[in-house]
């Protein structure tokens, strides 16, 4: 009983060897990684089984709509303009964190639980609605 269970032992750790040796060498050789080449930049879920992405390949950035049952391309967009907004949306995040708020957006940043999103919503709404 007891040579059945260092034998045991030994499979597993030998096994564990191989799958580590594996992996190092995969790593190495860019085995199971992409190449660089296409790179997702920004994605929105629009409903349960929807969603807009926005993708780089080499110089060039789509925005993909992808369901379930397809992939439809719905615009190409300047690459220095995708780049602009991503620096503001980053020196907008850091804003708050600067002035000793909380270091983020928070977690319910756009979504239906967002107490600001409404409160612009109102406002514009407000704005819309005055008599003059």
């Amino acid at each position: 009983m007891t040579w059945m269970v260092i034998r045991l032992v030994l499979s597993l750790v030998f096994i564990g060897g191989v799958l580590w040796f594996a992996a190092r060498v995969a790593k190495k050789r860019g085995i199971g990684q992409g190449n660089g080449l296409i790179e997702v930049v920004a994605r929105q879920r629009m409903g349960r089984a929807s969603s807009v992405s926005v993708v780089r390949i080499a110089d060039r950035v789509l925005v993909v709509g992808s369901t379930e049952e397809q992939v439809t391309l719905l615009a190409e967009v300047d690459g220095d303009v995708v780049e602009e907004a991503i620096a503001e949306r980053r020196l907008a995040a850091a804003q708050p964190a600067l002035s000793g708020g909380p270091a983020g957006p928070g977690a319910l940043a756009g979504s239906v639980f967002d107490r600001n999103g409404w409160t612009t919503f109102v406002s514009q709404l407000r704005e819309r609605t005055v008599r003059r």
